[in-house]
C-alpha cells in the first residue's frame, strides 16, 4: 500500500509542473479571451464596460468584410486539400530507395523550417511586377501573356498567396506521410505485387488505409492552418488590394491593433475557435473509419 502511495505521489509530482504551465499559459488566456469578448475594452484603458453579446451581434451583422475574409480562409483549405494527392505521390516516391532520397527529404522540409516572415519577403520580391524573377522568367521563355501583377490583381492575389502557403507547408505534410508509409509492413506490398496489383491499386488498398491516422492529422493541420492564416497576407499584401486578400486572423489583428477594439477582436478570436472545433468535428465524422460497422 505504501509503495502504491509513493508511486502516485511521484506521478503527481512529475505532472504538476506541465499541468500548471498548461493552466497558466493556455486555460487562463482562453478564459480571459471569453471575458474580453463581452466588453468594449480598447486595449489600454484600465476600465471597460460589459456589453453582453453586442460584439458578436455586430460581427455577424455589420461586418461583411469579415465573412469575405472567412471565404478566403476556405479557399486556402480547399486548395491545400486538393494538393494532398500530389504530396502523397511525392511521399511514395521518396519512400523508395533512390539515389539522393535523403537530400530530397531534407529539401522538401526546408521551406517549413524557414521563418514565415522571411518566406513572405522572399516571395514579395519574386512576385514583383517590375523586376521580379517570376515575370522575367515568363518573358524569357516567351509566355508574356501570363505576366501578371501577382499581388495587386483582384482575381490573382489570393491564388498567389496560397501558392506561397503550399510551398511552405507541403514539405511537412510529405514528411508526415513518409513516416506513415514507413510504418506499413513491406510484406503487404510484396503480396499485392504477387497478386498482380499495380501501383495505383497498391496506393488505394494498402497505402491509404495504412496512413489513415496520419491523413487525419494532416487534414486537421490544413483546417486549423487555413483558419489561422495571417502572416503571409499580412506581410505581402496587408490584406489588399482593399480587403481582397484579407483572412479572418488578419482581420482580427487589424481590429485589435489598428482600431484598438480589443473586445470585438476577442469575439472574433472566440468565433474562430468555435469554427475550428465545429469543422474539425465535421471533418472527423467524414473521414471516420466505418469498415467495422
Amino acid at each position: 500500500m505504501k509503495q502504491i502511495t509513493q508511486q502516485r505521489l511521484t506521478i503527481i509530482t512529475f505532472l504538476a509542473v506541465p499541468v500548471t504551465l498548461m493552466l497558466f499559459f493556455l486555460m487562463y488566456p482562453t478564459l480571459q479571451l471569453f471575458h474580453y469578448s463581452i466588453t468594449n475594452w480598447n486595449g489600454y484603458s484600465s476600465s471597460f464596460d460589459y456589453i453582453g453579446l453586442d460584439n458578436y451581434t455586430k460581427l455577424f451583422s455589420d461586418f461583411p468584410d469579415a465573412w469575405r475574409a472567412i471565404s478566403n480562409n476556405g479557399l486556402y483549405f480547399i486548395i491545400h486539400t486538393l494538393f494532398l494527392p500530389v504530396e502523397l505521390l511525392a511521399a511514395v516516391l521518396l519512400n523508395r530507395t533512390i539515389r539522393g532520397s535523403g537530400f530530397f527529404r531534407f529539401g522538401v522540409l526546408m521551406p517549413y523550417i524557414i521563418n514565415g516572415i522571411a518566406v513572405a519577403f522572399m516571395f514579395s520580391y519574386i512576385y514583383n511586377p517590375i523586376n521580379g524573377p517570376l515575370n522575367e522568367f515568363l518573358r524569357l521563355i516567351g509566355l508574356e501573356n501570363l505576366i501578371q501583377s501577382w499581388l495587386s490583381d483582384l482575381g490573382v492575389v489570393n491564388y498567389s498567396l496560397i501558392a506561397v502557403s503550399i510551398w511552405r507547408f507541403a514539405g511537412v505534410h510529405i514528411v508526415l506521410m513518409l513516416a506513415g508509409l514507413q510504418s506499413i509492413p513491406k510484406d503487404l506490398y510484396e503480396a499485392a505485387r504477387i497478386d498482380g496489383a499495380n501501383f495505383f491499386q497498391q496506393i488505394r488498398y494498402i497505402t491509404l488505409p495504412g496512413i489513415r491516422t496520419v491523413m487525419e492529422i494532416i487534414l486537421f493541420m490544413n483546417l486549423s492552418g487555413a483558419l489561422l492564416q495571417y502572416d503571409i497576407p499580412y506581410v505581402m499584401t496587408g490584406g489588399g488590394p482593399g480587403v481582397a486578400s484579407s483572412t479572418f486572423g488578419l482581420f482580427s489583428l487589424q481590429t485589435a491593433f489598428t482600431h484598438n477594439n480589443y473586445g470585438l477582436a476577442a469575439s472574433m478570436a472566440v468565433t474562430l475557435l468555435g469554427l475550428i472545433i465545429i469543422f474539425t468535428l465535421i471533418q472527423n465524422w467524414i473521414v471516420k473509419d466505418r469498415s467495422g460497422s
